[in-house]
């Protein structure tokens, strides 16, 4: 389906657990879309876990943008969009993230957005060759708990484990972690039965804090 935002529509597609416990929300990256293998080996992990995953197209991405454009408007946009998804399966706990790109815009969204996490894969700890250029701080600013899933031969950095709640590192695997997309799925699926499941039982507050 298609949502409206300050900044076009994006689109959303959703895949329901049977009996879900958990909203898992996950965009692209600057480049591709989403039905990289990343995340869809997150949304058939979730499955099996009893989270519903949707899949979010940015309006950027929709009208066929070749960059993200500001920040700003991509967050504004993000921001309507999950909006709108968590009206429409109201009640469920929701985690927000992406790859790449998507994954900065998660961490700089979640605690307006009210998520309770982010999954962050591939996250793009600075541009290739300028290690100067840290974007560290939109992890430690995401202000929830955050699952970081990157590559060791990534050419866009590896955070360092003390800016995360958790990191992974896959041995031989580059940005796209596209060698064994299973792995990520279960790591995803692990971390948010670990660290997020308990934080939404009944009687826990769900927001805030890492």
């Amino acid at each position: 389906m298609e949502i409206e935002t300050p900044h076009g529509p994006g689109r959303v597609e959703i895949d329901d657990a049977a009996r879900p416990w958990l909203l898992l929300a996950l965009t692209h990256g600057s480049a591709g879309g989403v039905e990289s293998a990343d995340l869809l080996a997150v949304r058939d992990a979730g499955a099996a876990a009893g989270v519903s995953v949707a899949r979010i197209v940015q309006p950027f991405r929709l009208r066929g943008a070749r960059a993200p454009g500001p920040a700003v408007k991509q967050d504004e946009a993000w921001l309507a969009l999950t909006a709108a998804l968590r009206g429409l399966r109201p009640g469920l706990p929701l985690v927000q993230g992406g790859r790449s790109n998507g994954a900065r815009v998660a961490c700089r969204t979640a605690v307006a957005a009210g998520a309770v996490g982010v999954v962050a894969l591939a996250f793009p700890l600075h541009p290739p060759g300028r290690p100067e250029r840290s974007r560290a701080a939109e992890l430690r600013g995401a202000g929830v708990p955050v699952l970081v899933v990157n590559g060791d031969r990534d050419a866009f950095g590896v955070p360092d484990g003390a800016d995360a709640d958790r990191l992974v590192v896959l041995a031989g695997e580059g940005h796209e972690l596209r060698k064994d997309p299973a792995r990520v799925g279960a790591e995803v699926t692990g971390w948010l039965e670990e660290r997020i499941r308990p934080r939404c039982s009944p009687g826990r507050s769900a927001g805030g804090g890492r």
